[in-house]
């Protein structure tokens, strides 16, 4: 064969097109549908975590709210927190004093009950009065704490 025929055999050979990205295979449309499924389910969990938490957040402060005095506060504090406890550890609730207060500082940064704010649970529900700033520091931190264990759920 001359070098015009081999050029002129070589013309008639086409290259195909490139295959389009639209429609994808069925792959990719299985891929986005579970990866649609995994979005929607954890919006949903982070929907549902923040609905619980402000209604734990809720049931905290109208407990507070509902208490006539400032002692009968700390009392409602101390219970609401027992609650709490018991979803951590069962018989938590048990616990009494300096061992209580341990308990309830037990994974913070800080002591907060044994040695702060907190420690007006030992024995504020003895007292005759409190002051208001005393049981809102206490309230500030058990809220705190309440909602930690209470959400975790």
């Amino acid at each position: 064969m001359t070098a015009q025929a081999q050029h002129l055999a070589l013309n008639a050979i086409h290259v195909p097109p490139a295959p389009s990205w639209w429609p994808p295979a069925p792959g990719w449309w299985l891929l986005a549908a579970v990866a649609l499924l995994a979005a929607a389910f954890a919006c949903w969990r982070i929907a549902r975590r923040r609905w619980r938490r402000r209604r734990w957040a809720t049931l905290f402060d109208t407990t507070i709210a509902s208490a006539a005095t400032p002692v009968a506060q700390v009392a409602a504090m101390s219970e609401l927190l027992r609650r709490g406890a018991r979803q951590v550890q069962p018989s938590a609730d048990t616990l009494a004093g300096d061992e209580w207060l341990r308990f309830l500082d037990r994974g913070l940064p800080q002591p907060v009950f044994a040695a702060g704010a907190g420690a007006l649970l030992r024995d504020g529900g003895y007292r005759r009065a409190l002051s208001v700033a005393e049981v809102e520091a206490l309230r500030v931190v058990s809220r705190a704490r309440f909602l930690d264990w209470m959400a975790a759920r």
